[in-house]
């Protein structure tokens, strides 16, 4: 079919389909007993390394230098691997289909991650095999996979309609929304919420492309930066260590940078509606439909998993009782809160927003491998990193933002956040100074290196379609409501033109 690509990411963002010849993705019953043995293989693996945990403390060195020497570059080949597939793949005709599987994806994921422990084997041991699974995926991935499971099905019972003027002043008060919700339910949350509101507002509009792309760049990449949960890459900076409200001390320019793409906008958008048919804006004006909210119960469940993250830290003990929560207590309850989500959404939200969990699967499939394949790049950080060359805070902003743009910018932000914490340690500083951050659990680095690894990822992972998430399944909306996008390389066009000397002045103002 000619259109089976955005069918497929429609299906995947929880889209409604409204083509004929798309099907809804398989449910439990449809799995094959080779899927029954990978989850039974999968329960076993983590059973195993939870009672390993508790009994042998495996997690205790995962930060230490478990190598005197680190491992040679070609180790990083998986990790390499994985992330050129899951930025070529999908844009190659001969594999873009096979792609679109998550079961094929979690096949490529788990094999880059299979070699990379297949090194650790020989060159170290199991022991050593253990202790990586250990950090990467309990510390890591498990954590990181239930904040966004968590985030991406409460949202799901969230439905906003309705159809507004589509006014600049109206269309710029949506970004505006979207760019503030961002830190707060997240960049995937806050995209999904206000983007089919958005749409239909537009729908008696024919000049709507720029307003998907500065929805893009504000909503799902740029308003993430002020909490942990609002962009995948500043919660595992909260995993590493990074206290939860450090990051409200990107406010300064997540405003420049918000604030100013919404001047652009606004004076394009006035172009842009000043152009418009008069037949057509006479249709706008008249089609209107009141702003409605149903499953609002919700906003409820999002705000509990907001607290989770900021209170719940097993580094910590709990204010007011003074005992450290155990171990997963922080997921557990978030696990909670989804149970009292699905069990208190009215019925017939889901539906409506042809809600299914495509999306998250395809997240969980991909970082299994990437978290293990990570470790190796990381152990060469730990030990090498100062010795890359990077050392101003605008050498770690661009060089972060540059891979963040094509490749993934959650495990491009773990890369460049344990080379500024190897730089720190190499320097002499182990704990909290004037501008030397102390991680939770240990460590330091230096506050404006954290900056600038922390912008160079949110921001710039609205270069290109696949530099985040949201990026593409926004694109893909757009396109089933009849929005023609540029191609992949016409968006780096506009992301160009108007990003890019924008970060210039990031550069200069914030990131000197």
């Amino acid at each position: 079919m000619a259109h089976s690509r955005e069918h497929e990411m429609t299906l995947q963002a929880g889209l409604p389909v409204t083509t004929e010849g798309v099907h809804a993705p398989r449910g439990t019953a449809g799995l094959g007993w080779m899927s029954w043995l990978a989850i039974a293989i999968a329960v076993a693996l983590l059973t195993f390394l939870i009672v390993n945990h508790f009994s042998a403390g495996a997690h205790e060195d995962s930060h230490g230098a478990a190598h005197a020497e680190p491992p040679p570059l070609w180790a990083c080949g998986p990790f390499v691997a994985l992330l050129l597939s899951i930025a070529i793949l999908p844009l190659v005709p001969a594999t873009m289909h096979w792609w679109e599987s998550n079961r094929n994806r979690l096949i490529v994921a788990l094999l880059c991650g299979s070699l990379a422990l297949l090194y650790y084997l020989l060159v170290s041991g199991l022991g050593e095999v253990v202790t990586k699974l250990d950090h990467a995926v309990l510390g890591e991935y498990v954590p990181f996979i239930i904040l966004l499971f968590s985030l991406y099905v409460i949202s799901g019972g969230i439905s906003l309609r309705g159809d507004l003027a589509a006014r600049p002043g109206t269309n710029t008060a949506f970004l505006a929304a979207g760019g503030l919700m961002a830190s707060f339910v997240g960049t995937t949350g806050a995209a999904m919420l206000l983007i089919r509101p958005l749409l239909q507002t537009n729908s008696q509009r024919r000049k709507v492309t720029h307003t998907v792309i500065f929805f893009i760049f504000i909503v799902c990449n740029c308003g993430g930066c002020l909490l942990p949960i609002g962009d995948p890459p500043l919660f595992l900076g909260y995993l590493r260590g990074v206290p939860f409200l450090w990051t409200f001390r990107l406010v300064g320019p997540w405003a420049f940078t918000c604030g100013a793409l919404l001047v652009i906008y606004y004076l394009w958008e006035r172009w842009a509606y000043g152009r418009e048919a008069a037949a057509d804006i006479a249709r706008d004006e008249t089609e209107r439909e009141p702003l409605r909210m149903r499953g609002a119960v919700n906003l409820l469940w999002l705000l509990g998993v907001v607290l989770c993250v900021a209170l719940v830290d097993p580094e910590k003990e709990l204010r007011l009782i003074g005992v450290k929560p155990f171990p997963f207590l922080r997921e557990l309850l978030m696990l909670g809160l989804v149970a009292l989500s699905l069990k208190t959404t009215p019925g017939g939200v889901r539906e409506a927003n042809k809600f299914n969990y495509s999306a998250i699967f395809e997240v969980a499939a991909l970082f299994i491998g990437i978290f293990i394949a990570m470790q190796i790049p990381i152990d060469i950080l730990r030990i090498k990193g100062s010795e890359l060359g990077l050392k101003q805070p605008w050498h770690f902003f661009w060089a972060t933002g540059t891979l963040s743009s094509f490749l993934d910018n959650a495990p491009t932000y773990v890369v460049f956040f344990q080379t500024a914490e190897s730089i720190t340690e190499a320097a002499g500083h182990h704990a909290a100074t004037p501008g030397v951050l102390g991680l939770v659990g240990g460590g330091a680095l230096y506050e404006n290196l954290l900056v600038a690894v922390s912008l160079g990822a949110v921001f710039m992972g609205a270069n290109t379609y696949i530099g985040n998430g949201p990026n593409f399944m926004v694109k893909s909306i757009a396109e089933q409501s009849g929005i023609r996008m540029p191609s992949f390389f016409g968006y780096m066009l506009y992301s160009t033109l108007i990003l890019i000397p924008l970060f210039v002045l990031v550069t200069l103002i914030f990131v000197r």
